[in-house]
């Protein structure tokens, strides 16, 4: 169940997409990712072998009870939701199609799930992101069956679409020695690989309505514990940090040239690399004590989940991490607690004509 984390990165950036949302507002949000955005879909997956619906996740959740939800209490999407006046959306398998809750938003997150269908193969059952789109158009042809087309065309256009994908498909595919990926393609074969796939997948989005999307970049995946452990000397894995950062700078341009095709189109890159870098090396500086283990003594070399007889640290809000993968709920309400202290990360985007155009076409 490796790479449910790296997620630990992209959970804290779905901060940054308070530059699409206003606090007055009442925003519809879909959210499309893995484990740090999963709030309960992969409960409802029977096979799944990624799921935390188990002691001690949720210890510190409403009423201390596992949720779904990877991490010791809440997400980052739930954090920030609150902090916006707006529900947190439900687990898209919790729901009918005749639910009213669908108009108000919906979250397809799903841990394991990558941008390609074989990442996290290994977990038997997981939503990809193809199948979480598949799982917004059959959402939209419900609301579509509610409202009617003019006004659910309206709703999909106007929503905030938040997508956190990318770490999975590093650390539960490409690096793992017993896939075919990491032996089939070179570094940059496989960037290019995650890059046009994740193209037409924004565009299939776009096709169904998007227009303000939120794509989570990628954090220092080599920082997390179940890498640490990897490199022998419990120190980062600069490689795969640096792995983040390529994957990031060409999302980057991916999202710029498809602001400048796409009419209307608002995509943007949510980085919070160095701040979560920042949190990793100076703790301190956030109330935090320890950034390179984890609250629950796992074993990171057997998944790095925190099972119902790990043991735990004797005080949660000085850890960063919760799991070998995924962060705590005082780290995630740290980042979002300074996110918010930025006023510009508050700021409306630009608007797409005002993008530069792409160097070249895709």
């Amino acid at each position: 169940m490796a790479a449910l984390m790296a997620t630990v990165i992209i959970a804290l950036t779905l901060t940054i997409s308070i530059a699409m949302v206003t606090a007055a507002s009442s925003t519809v949000q879909f959210v499309f990712g893995d484990s740090l955005t999963d709030v309960g879909n992969n409960n409802f997956l029977r096979y799944s072998l990624a799921k935390s619906n188990y002691p001690w996740y949720g210890v510190d959740y409403l009423n201390g009870q596992p949720t779904g939800r990877f991490t010791n209490g809440r997400t980052m999407g739930d954090i920030i939701s609150a902090k916006l006046g707006i529900p947190s959306p439900p687990p898209y398998l919790s729901l009918s199609m005749n639910d009213d809750a669908i108009l108000r938003g919906v979250n397809f997150a799903s841990g394991g799930a990558g941008i390609l269908n074989e990442t996290g193969l290994y977990f038997i059952q997981k939503l990809s992101f193809d199948d979480q789109i598949t799982c917004f158009e059959k959402t939209k042809a419900a609301i579509t069956r509610k409202i009617g087309k003019e006004a659910s065309e309206k709703l999909c256009n106007e929503a905030v679409y938040y997508v956190g994908f990318g770490s999975n498909d590093y650390l539960n595919n490409f690096l793992q020695p017993f896939l075919a990926d990491g032996q089939l393609y070179t570094d940059n074969e496989f960037l290019e690989l995650l890059i046009l796939t994740i193209n037409g997948q924004l565009r299939r989005l776009y096709g169904l309505g998007a227009r303000k999307v939120v794509f989570h970049g990628l954090g220092p995946m080599g920082c997390i514990p179940s890498q640490r452990v990897r490199s022998g000397t419990g120190e980062c894995l600069e490689e795969v940090n640096q792995y983040a950062l390529d994957f990031n700078s060409r999302v980057t341009k991916l999202l710029v040239a498809l602001n400048a095709k796409l009419p209307g189109a608002q995509m943007t890159l949510a980085d919070s690399y160095d701040i979560v870098l920042d949190l990793i090396n100076n703790p301190g500086r956030y109330g935090f004590k320890v950034s390179t283990t984890s609250c629950c003594n796992v074993d990171t070399t057997v998944g790095g989940l925190c099972l119902p007889n790990s043991r735990l640290c004797s005080n949660r809000s000085e850890y960063v991490f919760w799991d070998a993968y995924h962060p705590t709920d005082a780290a995630n309400a740290a980042i979002a607690e300074r996110i918010f202290a930025d006023p510009d990360i508050r700021q409306a985007p630009s608007p797409a004509p005002e993008l530069a155009p792409a160097p070249s076409p895709l």
